[in-house]
């Protein structure tokens, strides 16, 4: 990995484990979140909503991870009750990509900067990118230039910068389709080897895994893609096309398969930092926080969710290692 600043190093700690595994719960979903409460009914003020389950979040889960991952938008009172030994992380991105032209190109938070998400308590700069790495190279300098941009101000304020990268295929819109899950592995280790050039100054990869484990032989409840073999060498690659610290998202999966997945990453030789655990922790909540309200929705954090984390915890415990190696 690159050397750290003391500073930034600082705020690595902050943000991991006494191991140096990064145990971070992410709730930064913004459109996600809204689409989520929608869908259960929900009648009120949905942005509202979306605080108000945040800071629950927050508050009931913190105790068991390393860190948290919040937006500026919505998860600035959720970062204020998180627990006090919980690093933080603030998306600088906005939700979603501009749909009006080809390239999915983001665009940032337009009263945020480096600087403001340093001052607001953040230990590290998230931002997301969705990239296919086939796509024009036309579209693909305007964001190496963009995500240059926003290293050189995380160089400037001394914060680390956690780059997420979203793979998907401009020729193919169904990212669940065996199509894209034969081109995944390419796609998704190719921009790893990309954005580990030191010109963007990128701290931590958080990235997915680089194949889809519903098409993994002995994981496929219907066409199998991969071969098991075939899947543990994608792992084994992604881990080669990096030198950088990279953890897993967990992409919307069940809270189970992504913890077999981590499981399966360790058999190939993957050496992950840790994971940014999102909605296969908390999502089953939501319809909670809808039906029966906030007494209901702190006993289920209380209970499922923090099973959900604590278990993810114990796995970590066994297949992840220390970005400070």
């Amino acid at each position: 990995m690159k050397n750290l600043t003391e500073a930034q190093r600082k705020h690595m700690d902050n943000l991991s484990t006494e191991a140096g595994v990064i145990a971070a719960l992410a709730i930064d979903q913004r459109g996600a979140l809204r689409k989520m409460l929608a869908a259960e009914g929900y009648e009120g003020d949905v942005e509202q909503a979306a605080i108000e389950f945040k800071k629950l979040v927050s508050e009931e889960l913190t105790p068991f991870a390393s860190s948290i991952l919040l937006d500026p938008e919505y998860g600035l009172p959720a970062s204020e009750v998180r627990a006090e030994e919980a690093g933080l992380l603030l998306a600088y991105e906005q939700t979603g990509y501009d749909a009006t032209e080809a390239g999915r190109f983001p665009d940032l938070i337009t009263n945020m900067s480096a600087k403001r998400i340093k001052e607001a308590g953040a230990d590290a700069v998230k931002f997301l990118l969705y990239y296919d790495v086939d796509e024009q190279a036309e579209i693909n300098e305007r964001k190496h230039a963009f995500v240059e941009r926003i290293g050189s101000e995380c160089v400037a304020e001394e914060i680390p910068f956690y780059l997420e990268l979203l793979s998907y295929d401009a020729t193919n819109e169904d990212n669940a389709s065996a199509a894209f899950a034969k081109v995944k592995p390419h796609k998704v280790n190719k921009m790893m080897e990309e954005f580990s050039k030191p010109r963007y100054n990128v701290d931590v990869l958080k990235v997915e895994v680089p194949v889809n484990m519903k098409f993994v032989e002995g994981y496929a409840e219907g066409e199998v893609v991969y071969t098991r073999e075939e899947a543990l060498a994608a792992f084994k690659e992604q881990t080669e096309s990096t030198d950088l610290p990279f953890i897993f998202l967990s992409a919307g999966v069940s809270a189970e398969l992504f913890q077999e997945t981590l499981r399966f990453a360790k058999e190939a030789g993957s050496t992950f930092n840790g994971v940014l655990c999102g909605r296969a922790t908390w999502k089953d909540g939501v319809a909670i926080f809808v039906k029966e309200g906030e007494t209901a929705t702190r006993e289920w954090l209380r209970t499922q969710g923090k099973a959900n984390i604590v278990s993810l915890n114990e796995v970590l415990n066994e297949t992840a290692t220390s970005w400070r190696e």
